[in-house]
């Protein structure tokens, strides 16, 4: 009984040996060249010098609540201090280029700093970040505001042969706005560029684009209103 068991745990450490000389020496001339092609890979690696480097690189954002605004002025760019081999360097330059994420789901109303560092900085491989300038940046969010706000007709020139402006209407007469709540409270109305009336006798309607002195702050819909003038003598 004994020796029966001896002899099957000799038969299956033969099979295992002859399972793994398989690994070892099957398409062994396929593995040597690899082998080879990865030193030498290595040692070219290796041997260039490693140089440093600054890079600008936009700022993205990623993961902001939707009923979230950014109304801070905007970072858009910060600059990298980067070490590696020259030849890593250089494509990281040419393709791969590195760039600054920053994520914002767990970001609420009001001011938060984001440190700028290995956790949200992407590199090639073999490329190591020493210092980003500014190292961190300091957003303020505020809630998705909107609101409906009249428009204000502007005019210019003087009506010809003493016509001057007797009834003029806008349509739509109000806009959306959309923005960061405080931004968005702070805009009483909009005004529309400049109507010249210098040539206009009678009624003509004009279209022109209305505008809003907050960058942070847009419209909801449609920038443009039609103005219906109407001209007469005095």
């Amino acid at each position: 009984m004994m020796r029966a068991l001896n002899m099957m745990r000799a038969l299956n450490m033969m099979r295992a040996l002859k399972w793994v000389g398989g690994l070892l020496f099957e398409n062994l001339a396929w593995k040597l060249l690899a082998l080879a092609v990865a030193v030498v890979i290595w040692a070219v690696v290796a041997s260039e010098p490693e140089l440093a480097t600054f890079a600008t690189v936009r700022l993205e954002y990623k993961n902001l609540p939707e009923d979230l605004e950014i109304s801070s002025e905007p970072v858009s760019s910060l600059m990298l201090e980067l070490r590696g081999p020259s030849g890593e360097l250089r494509r990281a330059g040419e393709t791969a280029h590195p760039a600054v994420v920053l994520d914002m789901s767990a970001v609420q109303p009001g001011e938060r700093t984001f440190m700028i560092g290995d956790d949200n900085v992407k590199m090639p491989r073999g490329v190591r970040l020493v210092r980003a300038i500014p190292s961190e940046v300091r957003l303020i969010f505020e809630q998705r505001r909107t609101n409906t706000v009249p428009v204000h007709v502007r005019f210019a020139g003087d009506g010809q042969n003493g016509y001057v402006v007797s009834h003029y209407e806008a349509t739509p007469r109000e806009l959306r706005i959309v923005g960061p709540r405080s931004r968005v409270a702070r805009i009483a109305a909009v005004v529309t560029d400049p109507v010249d009336v210098s040539t206009t006798v009678g009624t003509s309607e004009f279209r022109v684009n209305v505008f809003m002195d907050d960058p942070f702050v847009r419209f909801q819909e449609t920038a443009q209103v039609a103005v219906v003038v109407t001209m007469k003598k005095k």
